[in-house]
């Protein structure tokens, strides 16, 4: 199967005019144009096909957002080739734009003092959409997302939650292929968050559409992603199914102990306490070096159990430690 988006050393270097500090330096500045190259993307490559589910992730200023500018067409790479369905993005912007959807966490599609069902409409005559089509989708979406309250108020009367899930739908009123998610659940309540969750899981394993997401909320990678890009310094440092990426940065795995009593001290080898709060004990250990059934064995047979509960360690530190490895957390 070809890729529906090809990068193959793409890079993009912004110019910067060089501040000078002081009266002098400020003066010189006026006549001269000292320029300094930033590189935000640095020989990117990858390839994703049609239907999958991707995570685009790395600290801030790892370039994520000036990547998915380029695939939406917004930049044109400065090194490298690009390829979304088979065209240059910025050169074939128009044709691609009725193929994607695109949601930026901070930015609005919407029209700020038009009613939303306005807006929606707006949206659909940009893309030709035809109107039985148009109304079918835009139903579905509103009863997915919760929208029903809101049609007749304008945009800049919506919570930011509300804001968000309009946001969603009207990106998708046209039925994209591929679906650009960057932070679309920043500042989001735990219920909006569920329901942009959902939505994008139907659409991506239901009709099969393409989904790149860059989020900090890992829980929406854990939700969403089948596999995980990960970059830093603008190039890329893994590419893999997450629990690949699990497996290679951070194997242990975590004992949760509910004790009839208050939570002992355990010594064994090639196990950590992580936490004691009252009568429960989180440890952290490696199956490798102490196989599951043997700790647990062990720790009933000395203590008396209420529960018990094993699991892996959270995304975000399996994320974190993986930018320690390679140098790559924020300065």
């Amino acid at each position: 199967m070809s890729p529906i988006i090809s990068a193959s050393g793409v890079g993009k270097t912004f110019r910067q005019l060089k501040r000078q500090s002081g009266f002098g330096g400020a003066i010189r500045s006026l006549f001269s144009r000292d320029y300094a190259e930033i590189r935000a993307v640095d020989g990117i490559s990858f390839a994703i096909k049609p239907g999958e589910a991707v995570g685009y992730l790395g600290p801030n200023g790892a370039g994520k957002s000036t990547m998915i500018k380029m695939m939406t067409g917004i930049l044109t790479p400065s090194a490298g080739t690009l390829s979304v369905f088979g065209r240059e993005p910025h050169a074939n912007r128009m044709v691609n734009a009725r193929e994607i959807g695109v949601v930026f966490g901070q930015r609005s599609q919407l029209w700020w003092d038009l009613p939303v069902s306005e807006g929606f409409d707006l949206l659909a005559d940009i893309y030709r959409v035809e109107p039985a089509r148009y109304r079918a989708n835009r139903d579905e979406l509103v009863a997915l997302l919760r929208l029903e309250r809101v049609l007749d108020q304008p945009v800049r009367q919506l919570s930011l939650g509300q804001r968000m899930r309009a946001e969603i739908a009207a990106a998708l009123l046209h039925e994209p292929d591929i679906l650009f998610l960057d932070e679309p659940t920043i500042g989001l309540d735990a219920p909006s968050k569920l329901a942009v969750r959902e939505v994008v899981r139907r659409l991506n394993r239901e009709r099969g559409v393409t989904v790149l997401l860059t989020t900090h909320d890992m829980h929406d990678i854990e939700a969403l992603a089948q596999r995980v890009i990960v970059i830093g310094h603008g190039q890329v440092l893994a590419d893999s199914p997450f629990e690949a990426l699990r497996a290679n940065v951070l194997a242990e795995r975590r004992l949760v102990i509910d004790f009839a009593h208050d939570a002992p001290e355990i010594t064994m080898a090639g196990v950590e306490i992580r936490s004691r709060q009252g009568q429960t004990l989180e440890l952290a250990f490696d199956p490798a070096q102490t196989p599951t059934p043997n700790l647990i064995g062990a720790i009933a047979a000395a203590h008396e159990v209420v529960d018990i509960h094993v699991g892996e360690p959270a995304i975000e530190e399996v994320i974190a430690r993986f930018y320690d490895l390679h140098g790559a957390g924020e300065a």
